[in-house]
């Protein structure tokens, strides 16, 4: 069973990077909140990875040490104080690709993965692209609001759909 099948609905989304929302007010915002967004550094990437993997599972945590590999890491957390409350990748599954991207249960809802979203996406329109795939999206709606992304049809056929399964 490929994670493709386990995930119903799981499409690829396309972005336009050119007229991403401004995020800066956001993020002031989160700033009076002790709140900050920013790149992790290598002496962090366990701690990072061991948070992903606790909160989102080993799929997720791969990735994040794939995004550590390049330089700078293709990462961004948000932390308040000592604690991670966040996180986004991109180019870590594939070129050009957006994903993976979670925040605490306790912090979901209040506009932290839209500030990771936006922030991930400038640092690859930075790169050159001008459009960025979301892969295997579960939370369409969500990415539709916060950057205007849209469904690529035909992409439930995608990178994932050989994915190896989890061991127990």
């Amino acid at each position: 069973m490929s994670l493709q099948n386990s995930l119903p609905n799981m499409q690829d989304m396309i972005v336009r990077l050119v007229d991403l929302p401004e995020i800066g007010k956001n993020e002031s915002a989160f700033a009076q909140k002790n709140i900050l967004f920013r790149r992790p550094i290598a002496p962090e990437k366990s701690m990072v990875q061991d948070w992903v993997f606790a909160n989102f599972g080993q799929y997720w945590s791969n990735e994040v040490e794939v995004a550590f590999s390049n330089m700078p890491p293709t990462c961004f957390i948000a932390q308040k104080e000592g604690e991670i409350l966040g996180f986004a990748c991109y180019e870590t599954s594939s070129r050009n690709f957006f994903g993976p991207m979670g925040t605490s249960e306790f912090f979901r809802g209040q506009g932290i993965g839209e500030v990771l979203l936006v922030k991930s996406l400038l640092s690859m329109k930075e790169m050159g692209y001008a459009y960025a795939i979301i892969g295997g999206v579960g939370p369409a709606d969500f990415y539709k609001k916060a950057v205007g992304a849209t469904i690529i049809k035909g992409s439930e056929i995608s990178i994932y759909q050989h994915l190896l399964p989890k061991k127990s």
